[in-house]
């Protein structure tokens, strides 16, 4: 694409300035207004835009276009004819293409000096120091497991003083965009200081269940279809083979055994796309909701990196369907919250084995976590996966965890592992204080009211 077609010259930062330049009345604590704040902006801010959907697209136009100039995208879908009528950096010779991939280069063409960089995974695949890199992340995703898991990674890098107040040094900003139809939201999440999304996990409805014997004997509607087709045609015939609704394979399966189900009893609407929204629970998209609330939350994030104004406080609600309706709510902290937290506490023997511990923290009442990784200070104490890991990582689990964490009396570990969710395994991250008692090196037993 030429440059007659791209946006660049130094006039497109016109607007930008007059924010960054001047003083006001509403600013952050340590705003300096100047011409160099832009600069910095353009230098040193580093944004990882999670999703490359209908927000995530807009995300990424919108960050570009508002001086953030490194920039990279996750997303492990691939492009669908769907997509295309919200979609709008996607064609249709991109189908069947990464959506992180195609949406970052079609950005970069028409933005001069935007560097972003893609990344075609899973989130999971990351590992916790990829997502340490960032200076803000901005979610566009459309499920609450993924929302959670990225929420909790954010929050692991959350450190607290001895008096359990959040270092400020360690707080890592998250702006979250969600759209529903002709409702939106976009809110600002500083972990140890506003709600994280555990702490509101309540604002979302539980997800729509169908009994199963409606499914089995009486479906009528074409979301019966394709839930008998996913709870009980599955199992049946692969038995205990997990369900994987990121696999094109598992979906068109279930989409195929919905559609003969839909047959046999004369239902119509069964459609690819309904199976995934059925079974992923998205609901329809609106690309003008998508615009709005990716403008709300490109604003927020510029906000955070120079703070020219005041962030949002914390949670913006938007309806479009009657009119146009905005709406600001202050929700709070939740001090006892297991993700943004101080971290669950956990006193230990200095004598118990890694393997035993992990057995412990299996029982735990309020943290039931299975297939536990665990990192201290960025070494592997054991992992689950990939074998490899595994393997070197095994002779670990009959030593010490007192040995293995340096024989510090008292500190904090990373558990990666999955946890269940609305009757649904997720992936999960969860943060631990150890304490150490009995002989530890002449130290006594720990006060346990003092912070990680």
């Amino acid at each position: 694409m030429d440059n007659h077609n791209s946006v660049s010259g130094e006039n497109r930062w016109r607007d930008l300035d007059k924010l960054l330049v001047r003083p006001g009345n509403i600013v952050g604590p340590n705003f300096e207004p100047g011409p160099q704040l832009r600069d910095d902006l353009q230098a040193y801010a580093k944004v990882l835009v999670v999703g490359a959907g209908g927000l995530g697209c807009e995300l990424l136009k919108d960050l570009a276009l508002s001086g953030f100039r490194n920039l990279e995208v996750i997303d492990m879908d691939r492009i669908e004819v769907s997509n295309l009528n919200r979609q709008f950096l996607f064609r249709l010779q991109d189908v069947g293409k990464p959506k992180a991939e195609v949406a970052a280069m079609r950005v970069m063409e028409r933005v001069s000096g935007v560097n972003i960089v893609p990344h075609f995974c899973r989130i999971e695949d990351k590992n916790i120091e990829f997502y340490g890199d960032f200076n803000i992340i901005a979610l566009g995703l459309d499920s609450i497991e993924a929302r959670s898991y990225i929420n909790s990674v954010a929050c692991s890098f959350l450190e607290y003083d001895s008096d359990d107040k959040p270092c400020e040094e360690t707080i890592k900003p998250m702006v979250d965009g969600g759209t529903e139809g002709f409702k939106g939201h976009a809110r600002v999440i500083l972990p140890g200081i506003t709600p994280c999304f555990e702490c509101t996990i309540w604002l979302f409805p539980p997800q729509v269940k169908f009994p199963l014997c409606t499914l089995a004997e009486t479906p009528r509607t074409a979301a019966h279809c394709i839930e008998y087709a996913h709870l009980i045609k599955w199992n049946e015939v692969h038995g205990g083979k997990s369900f994987d609704a990121d696999d094109p394979e598992h979906m068109q399966w279930v989409y195929s055994e919905a559609l003969k189900r839909a047959e046999l009893f004369g239902i119509s609407g069964v459609t690819y796309s309904l199976t995934q929204g059925v079974v992923k629970n998205i609901i329809p998209a609106i690309a003008s909701t998508n615009a709005i609330i990716s403008a709300a939350c490109a604003l927020e994030a510029l906000k955070i990196a120079t703070g020219f104004s005041k962030s949002l406080s914390n949670y913006l609600t938007y309806n479009g369907a009657e009119g146009l309706h905005t709406k600001v709510t202050e929700f709070w902290k939740d001090n006892d919250c297991l993700v943004c937290g101080p971290g669950v506490l956990i006193e230990v023997d200095s004598t118990t084995s890694l393997q035993k511990f992990i057995d412990l923290l299996r029982e735990h009442p309020t943290l039931p976590i299975s297939k536990p990784s665990m990192v201290h200070r960025g070494k592997n104490l054991y992992m689950q996966a990939p074998p490899i890991l595994e393997e070197m990582t095994r002779s670990n689990l009959q030593l010490p965890l007192f040995d293995l964490m340096g024989r510090i009396p008292k500190d904090v570990i990373h558990v990666t592992g999955t946890v269940t969710l609305n009757d649904r395994k997720t992936s999960a991250l969860r943060k631990l204080r150890i304490v150490f008692k009995g002989n530890v090196d002449g130290v006594a037993d720990m006060d346990m009211a003092g912070g990680a």
